[in-house]
């Protein structure tokens, strides 16, 4: 069985992405305190739909109330930051604990979302959008 690695003022950092986001975890023991580019994590994401998927593989892995997490996200929309932020929480909760990872996977919440914005193409307005044609 593994064992859980000790974090007495140490950090367990990990990253996750989505989209275009990019989030620089850091976890250490605590009691629950959520920090987002130096914000508070409410007033970062107002959305509760945003704050209910971060707080899903912490919700998953029983450690509410036990690990700060400090996190600067750059990129993207707060969508895909969100997502970002929950992809690198569940990796780092692996480094902290590799019993989870099990949980973590069957969960979801280790696979990566690629999906990013399409690249413009020379002669077309957006990414795939032609012009319109005019016969007259």
């Amino acid at each position: 069985m593994a064992e859980q690695k000790e974090m007495t003022g140490k950090y367990i950092q990990a990253t996750g992405r989505r989209k275009e986001s990019v989030a620089r975890v850091y976890l250490r023991e605590g009691k629950g305190k959520i920090s987002v580019n130096k914000r508070k994590f409410r007033d970062y994401f107002p959305r509760e739909s945003h704050r209910l998927i971060i707080n899903q593989p912490i919700n998953a892995a029983d450690l509410q109330n036990k690990l700060d997490i400090f996190a600067t996200i750059d990129g993207g929309g707060t969508s895909g930051q969100a997502g970002a932020l929950k992809h690198g929480i569940s990796r780092a909760i692996i480094k902290l604990d590799e019993t989870k990872r099990q949980v973590m996977k069957k969960a979801g919440f280790l696979t990566r979302d690629p999906r990013a914005k399409e690249r413009k193409k020379y002669g077309r307005k957006r990414a795939r959008r032609r012009f319109q044609y005019s016969k007259r």
